[in-house]
Parts: C-alpha cells; sequence; structure tokens
C-alpha cells in the first residue's frame, strides 16, 4: 500500500508554511556522495536560511577526504529525488548579494 501524500512544512518554528525550496550543499567522503540538507524552507523564510545555511557550512570541519561545495537553493517538488531537483542559482546570486 502507497503512503498517502503528505505536505511538507517550513522548518521555521511556528511558521507552518509548506516549504518550497531545498537548501542543500553536495557532500563527498570520498566514496559516498549526497545532498547535505541545511533546511527545507517556505518563500518568506528563504533568505534567513540560506545566510545560515552558508554561516554553517563556514564552520565545518572536513575530515581527510572529505567535501562539501557551498550551499545551494532547489525548488522542492513532491515525487522528486535529490538527483531531479532544479537547482536556483539565480536565486542564490540574489540572496548572496553578488
Amino acid at each position: 500500500m502507497p503512503m498517502p501524500p503528505y505536505e511538507v512544512l517550513c522548518y521555521t518554528a511556528g511558521c507552518g508554511r509548506p516549504a518550497v525550496y531545498k537548501i542543500a550543499a553536495h557532500w563527498s567522503d570520498g566514496i559516498t556522495a549526497e545532498l547535505k540538507t541545511y533546511g527545507l524552507v517556505c518563500e518568506g523564510c528563504l533568505p534567513a536560511w540560506f545566510v545560515r545555511a552558508c554561516q554553517r557550512r563556514a564552520a565545518c570541519r572536513l575530515a581527510p577526504g572529505e567535501s562539501i561545495d557551498a550551499p545551494a537553493v532547489f525548488r522542492l517538488r513532491r515525487g522528486q529525488r535529490d538527483q531531479q531537483l532544479e537547482r536556483l542559482s539565480e536565486l542564490e546570486r540574489q540572496l548572496s548579494g553578488a
């Protein structure tokens, strides 16, 4: 029996709005690779969460052979796996002030 669909909510405490973005970074230990999720957020909470993700990435200590890219913003879509998510590079530039 398939799982019923459920709404993914913004990670911000008390927000309650649907999450429409995934803030994540490509991580690898040299053998495995995945997206490290910093947050699933609504449009209104995105700027603060993106700043927070960048700060957390800057403070991250890596083990030998480990790598992690800068945080990126992806459009969250029901039923899509991480590899299928659309990266929003222009939105990242706007959030970075570049």
